[in-house]
């Protein structure tokens, strides 16, 4: 494994399938629990929960723009690395935006149904949250096609 350059931040995002990207990158954009964040080189040491969105990786130039959209899992900071462990990540072009949408129907119908249960409600926000992600996600594949 190549080291990472002095002020470059090496970034692996990673699911329990695969590998998506392991590389040197100048910033990341993610989405935690509590909201997105931007991590530099240097930054202070961290642990977040992920949340659903896209994780936006940028290289030494314009063109070094990569992004996957996440869904749940943890983030890793550290002053020169940036370990990303998602339940599960697509390339924008990768997502089904028809079984996205499916899917937030599905969010919907749970939501109108959870009751008096907390749980139920937290699980329909869960789904909703990720089908909002990847229809977002996959929507920005089609404006720049």
């Amino acid at each position: 494994m190549a080291e990472a350059k002095s002020d470059q931040l090496r970034v692996r995002l990673v699911t329990p399938e695969r590998i998506l990207f392991e590389a040197d990158a100048s910033a990341v954009e993610l989405p935690s629990k509590s909201g997105y964040m931007e991590v530099l080189y240097g930054h202070a040491p961290l642990m977040a929960e992920l949340g659903a969105g896209d994780v936006t990786i940028y290289g030494e130039n314009a063109d070094g723009v990569s992004r996957y959209n996440v869904n749940w899992g943890f983030v890793e900071v550290l002053p020169n690395r940036v370990t990303i462990l998602a339940s599960d990540a697509l390339k924008p072009e990768e997502i089904d935006l028809k079984r996205a949408e499916q899917q937030l129907d599905r969010g919907l119908h749970q939501w109108k149904e959870a009751g008096e249960s907390e749980e139920a409600y937290d699980e329909a926000l869960r789904v909703i949250s990720e089908a909002e992600a990847k229809i977002a996600s996959a929507g920005e594949v089609v404006k720049t096609h």
